[in-house]
């Protein structure tokens, strides 16, 4: 690790320190910014050594990706809050004269009105638009001045009663491998030859229910969701059968 990824990775600890002390001394919700993988993963290390407060991490959605991490329960401050997290609509003002915009343009227009990343969670595409999970404190700028993604003009609100959040769709599938190991099952889910997925897991692009996973070799429980970054997202429903030649036969299904 050079001199200076050490000198985030502490601060990005010093920072985790200092919201659960705050929240601990002042009886307060204490809330990062939207996390990806990568700093999650510097949370869920942290965990023992934070317990002296309860946290909860959310993004917004169902399976969220890039989370926000809290500190602080209803149970230890007596009342409730709800993370300050907004889910806005885009859409072009007309269909037919619509670029093709992918997630890429809707982060780039985003980042383009000087907004920080970390203000920012996942970005739900559709044929005719997106969802984006946003800081609750931005959302107002963002619907008064998102009026333009490449050439296609478009309106942006917050979604409520009459437009709402995506629910994810499930497709079932079922696959034979020959173990359960998480590489086999990754290769064989997403297409991928052993070599390319067992090289996803050292790019640090493959998570389980939401945590970094390095290890190649283990094996996934039944119910774990398992997501690769640039490929997709499925939940393990685990062995099915086995074949009379000794394959695993294995259910999964994917976010689609």
């Amino acid at each position: 690790m050079s001199a200076e990824s050490e000198k985030e990775l502490q601060q990005m600890k010093k920072r985790f320190r200092e919201l659960a002390d705050k929240c601990y001394m002042q009886n307060v919700y204490c809330f990062t910014d939207f996390l990806g993988m990568a700093e999650l993963d510097v949370f869920y290390g942290m965990e023992r050594e934070l317990s002296h407060v309860p946290s909860r991490v959310y993004g917004g959605g169902v399976c969220s990706e890039r989370q926000m991490v809290r500190f602080g329960s209803e149970e230890m401050l007596g009342y409730a809050l709800p993370f300050p997290i907004a889910c806005l609509y885009i859409r072009p003002l007309s269909e037919k004269f619509a670029d093709r915009l992918t997630h890429r343009d809707f982060l780039g227009a985003c980042m383009h009105l000087g907004i920080e990343r970390s203000t920012l969670g996942d970005i739900v595409t559709e044929a005719s638009g997106a969802y984006l999970y946003c800081v609750e404190r931005i959302a107002p700028y963002i619907m008064e001045h998102l009026v333009k993604i490449k050439h296609t003009s478009v309106t942006c609100g917050l979604c409520g009663e009459e437009v709402k959040p995506p629910q994810p769709r499930l497709e079932r599938r079922e696959y034979q491998v020959s173990s359960e190991r998480l590489d086999g099952v990754i290769a064989r889910a997403m297409g991928l030859s052993r070599e390319k997925s067992t090289l996803l897991f050292r790019e640090r692009r493959v998570s389980v229910n939401g945590r970094l996973q390095e290890q190649a070799s283990c094996t996934p429980r039944k119910g774990d969701i398992i997501s690769v970054r640039g490929h997709g997202k499925f939940v393990y429903h685990g062995l099915s059968h086995m074949t009379r030649k000794g394959k695993c036969n294995i259910v999964v299904e994917f976010y689609v």
